[in-house]
């Protein structure tokens, strides 16, 4: 394969190879995300080889690599990926931790154009261009170009509402999402969502994670700050508060000024136009009927 368009978070992106020893292959996430090869919000050239920063980048951010099981970090690597910019081209040099040793990759772009570069070195022909970390780099940068943002939470639609309960791990999200499940709710996702303000509100959309995962969306009418509790309970916030909580559950490099300005721009809109609250909740079914009632 050497090129196709994916359509994520009515993002259009579209993957090219650049050569004849670069073949595209595409894990099977992906397989309802495919879209038609219309015009594209970004192209994202594929190429073969090593990409280095520039003499005058500097580096920005630097992420070890860290994995996490039952809720406990652990810090496998110091070297993971690292952002370096040069103006206004940013650098991404990352390590591609899963499957054969020693492969990296690296991903130039600039926020605002709509043409990336991707290198990927590795001996063999056929190269994922979505591979992780790619895959959460890329919508991550693609979030930041459009002004949305990337958020860790699980987001439900039922009875023509959407919610959307944000937490750190361990405070109950997939829980949460396999108890409106069972009621009969449709989950958008349980783990990463993206949310853009479309035709006059907020819009929260899945992100590939799953297996056989299909495109789905819904308006987010109220969001709730989720922990676990002796009894469920629903505690308002102050709209300072509220922005604090929720940009504490976004997925964000804070390492410019104007990264973090319009991040906060857009929660400011999202906090001041939409119902949030605490919740405490019970890991049974009476949460669901508690927040319906």
């Amino acid at each position: 394969m050497k090129s196709f368009n994916l359509n994520i978070a009515d993002y259009d992106i579209r993957f090219i190879s650049t050569g004849p020893e670069t073949d595209l292959l595409l894990k099977k996430k992906y397989n309802h995300f495919f879209s038609c090869c219309g015009n594209a919000d970004i192209t994202v050239r594929v190429h073969s080889g090593v990409l280095k920063p520039e003499e005058k980048a500097v580096r920005v951010f630097h992420a070890p690599y860290i994995k996490e099981t039952d809720n406990i970090k652990v810090k496998v690597n110091d070297e993971f990926w690292t952002v370096y910019k040069n103006k206004n081209d940013i650098l991404i040099e990352t390590i591609l931790p899963l499957g054969k040793k020693n492969r990296k990759a690296s991903l130039r772009m600039n926020t605002g154009a709509d043409e990336w570069d991707l290198y990927i070195s590795s001996a063999d022909k056929k190269k994922d261009p979505l591979e992780y970390p790619l895959d959460g780099l890329m919508l991550y940068y693609l979030t930041v170009r459009s002004g949305d943002i990337f958020i860790h939470g699980s987001g439900i639609k039922i009875n023509n509402r959407g919610y959307l309960f944000a937490g750190v791990s361990g405070k109950g999200k997939t829980t949460i999402a396999q108890l409106w499940d069972k009621a009969g709710a449709t989950v958008i996702h349980d783990d990463r969502l993206i949310i853009r303000y479309i035709n006059d509100r907020f819009v929260m959309y899945n992100t590939p994670v799953y297996n056989n995962e299909t495109q789905r969306s819904s308006p987010v009418d109220k969001i709730f700050l989720i922990d676990h509790g002796k009894a469920n309970k629903i505690v308002p916030t102050g709209k300072s508060e509220a922005l604090s909580l929720v940009m504490a559950n976004c997925i964000q490099h804070l390492w410019d000024p104007v990264i973090i300005e319009s991040l906060t721009k857009t929660l400011v809109k999202l906090t001041s136009e939409t119902d949030i609250n605490r919740l405490f909740f019970k890991p049974d079914e009476s949460v669901v009927s508690f927040i319906l009632e």
